[in-house]
């Protein structure tokens, strides 16, 4: 498993989402380097880490990371996740809590909540999740112009676009041109049905949330922005704090970096390790 660290204190681990890896943290990793030990890992089947044929539901890709902090010395850590990493910091935060002290989830609402919101609204907005479930067509269709497929959603997603230069592009493509690399960012969709909504049906009927501090960030600009995300994360947080990013898209830490590093270091200030 491939990672980045930098800083000492109170450990901080960045998750990062689809179609993306560590490097989407770049501008946060710094500042709160200051502070903390950031850790910030490629997922399983991302970046440079191995990207083996199964193992892509939540509770093994949070199982993953746990592993590799216990590791490195750390009982316990404040994870933050963006995208397909904050399904596995949610994850990791039911089925971990020992280990979470504190958890900011950026621009989603939980997966089992997703499923059941899937209107015609959210189907246009989220298209891609019923896609990607499909097996090999992905990657048949996707693997013919990687530029192409993945800079859609880097335009589509974004309110600032600026910020994804040619050679923030040029990054991510390369990642997702590896071999591997197309399927396993694929499977780890395929994964949220049935494996994950198993895993995520079994929590809500046991009663089972997240007992940690919980921060909820999403872009104003995004489709979280039409969704009522605080009152969905109220029903699985017992002690929440939320925030709408204003002129953000999808991509937080890339398109307001600034904003969503002040907000983690004023979250993360009271973390324990």
């Amino acid at each position: 498993m491939h990672y980045r660290r930098a800083g000492d204190g109170p450990p901080v681990v960045l998750l990062h989402g689809w179609p993306q890896t560590w490097f989407c943290w770049r501008h946060v990793i710094e500042p709160l380097a200051e502070r903390h030990t950031v850790i910030a890992p490629d997922l399983r089947g991302y970046g440079r880490t191995d990207k083996p044929l199964g193992g892509y539901d939540k509770r093994t890709m949070a199982r993953d990371v746990a592993e590799l902090v216990s590791g490195l010395g750390f009982d316990r850590v404040a994870v933050a996740g963006h995208d397909r990493g904050a399904r596995v910091a949610h994850r990791w935060g039911l089925d971990r809590p020992e280990q979470v002290d504190r958890l900011a989830v950026l621009d989603i609402i939980p997966t089992r909540e997703m499923w059941q919101r899937l209107d015609a609204d959210v189907g246009r907005g989220y298209w891609h999740w019923l896609f990607h479930l499909q097996p090999d067509l992905p990657e048949r269709l996707a693997g013919q112009d990687v530029a192409g497929y993945l800079g859609y959603f880097f335009e589509r997603w974004t309110y600032r676009r600026d910020v994804f230069t040619p050679e923030v592009i040029d990054e991510y493509v390369r990642a997702f041109s590896a071999p591997g690399a197309l399927r396993a960012g694929f499977d780890d969709y395929r994964a949220s049905f049935p494996d994950d909504a198993e895993h995520d049906d079994a929590d809500a009927e046991a009663g089972r949330r997240l007992t940690m501090p919980v921060l909820a960030m999403w872009g104003s600009a995004g489709l979280l922005g039409s969704l009522p995300s605080a009152d969905i994360w109220r029903a699985y947080a017992d002690d929440l704090t939320t925030a709408e990013i204003a002129e953000c898209g999808h991509f937080l830490q890339e398109e307001q970096p600034d904003v969503v590093t002040e907000h983690l270091l004023d979250f993360f200030a009271d973390a324990r390790s």
